[in-house]
């Protein structure tokens, strides 16, 4: 099939390199522009742009989808199919009626459970056991299309939201296969997806990653596993950022105020909500690197975190 990808962060390389690898003819790989990082803002290619470089694909990288110019370009490579993952911007109705097959999304989640741009990192946030990808013929709304296929995965009790981004991405290629080989010999029947069932995610801040104390221990341990790698889950100890990169559960019981560090022989213990305690394991205090709990509360005399 004659295929246009689009995606740009590394969710989507697995993808485009399972088209590239199954003979599949890419003609075009459209991404976001270059963005400047880091403290020089020097601007650098995502990793699509990267690695369909490296496939020698050609790149297309439009500010907007919604001109004139962009439909053309789009419409003059005569695609069968367009292939959407985490590209980043809404479709326009000019450019989902393109090609001939449609446009397929390839979504990180059980639709129509999490919808929106951050379903992988939402799910882990949420303490969900199970997720998934899914693929869907795409229509003007926000993930609202008829779904294609899915495949169901569980989410470990400890894995982090980066950890499951990544088992995701590489179990998106075969469901993408299949799903175009059905597309093309007429072998799937897209259904509806049941709005009623339907949630919503929003972009992730910084901001987002604070923890309250006030919530319970599984819901902190669910919020640091969520937040890691990016944007890491924080605390404060008096004006002092803290990030918390990773925690456990424990059967403990407590009536001190939540964010009271609780004595425990070189172990980290904070009361949470609900009388319950988390441990935390991995620290980075502010201006130091990451460390152990353990080496953290060897060095610093913490009584109470939060503000």
């Amino acid at each position: 099939m004659r295929i246009v990808f689009m995606g740009t962060p590394d969710f989507a390389v697995p993808s485009l390199k399972a088209l590239s690898a199954a003979g599949h003819d890419v003609a075009l790989a459209v991404c976001q522009p270059d963005k400047p990082v880091g403290r020089k803002q020097i601007l650098t290619p995502c990793a699509v742009k990267e690695a369909a470089n490296e496939l020698g694909i050609p790149v297309y990288q439009p500010k907007s989808l919604r001109n004139e110019e962009a439909v053309d370009r789009l419409g003059g490579i005569g695609a069968d199919v367009f292939v959407v993952a985490a590209y980043g911007k809404i479709l326009p109705p000019e450019v989902l009626a393109i090609p001939r097959l449609g446009c397929v999304n390839v979504h990180g989640s059980l639709l129509p459970a999490y919808r929106g741009a951050s379903p992988i990192q939402s799910a882990v946030l949420a303490g969900e056991k199970k997720t998934g990808i899914t693929t869907m013929l795409m229509n003007e709304g926000l993930d609202t299309g008829d779904i294609l296929l899915n495949i169901e995965t569980d989410i470990g009790p400890e894995e982090t939201s980066g950890e499951l981004f990544d088992r995701l991405a590489e179990l998106a290629p075969p469901l993408l296969l299949e799903t175009l080989t059905g597309l093309e010999k007429g072998g799937i029947t897209p259904f509806p997806q049941d709005d009623a069932k339907a949630s919503y995610t929003k972009l992730i801040s910084k901001a987002d990653a604070e923890i309250d104390w006030d919530r319970s221990a599984r819901e902190l341990h669910d919020h640091i596993r969520g937040m890691a790698p990016w944007p890491i889950a924080f605390t404060f100890t008096g004006e002092k950022r803290l990030q918390v990169l990773s925690s456990a559960l424990t059967d403990k019981k407590t009536s001190s105020i939540p964010g009271t560090v609780i004595p425990g022989a070189g172990r980290f213990f904070v009361a949470c909500g609900e009388g319950s305690v988390l441990e935390l394991l991995c620290v980075k205090p502010e201006g130091s690197k990451q460390m152990s709990a353990e080496d953290y509360l060897k060095g610093h005399d913490t009584d109470v975190l939060g503000h």
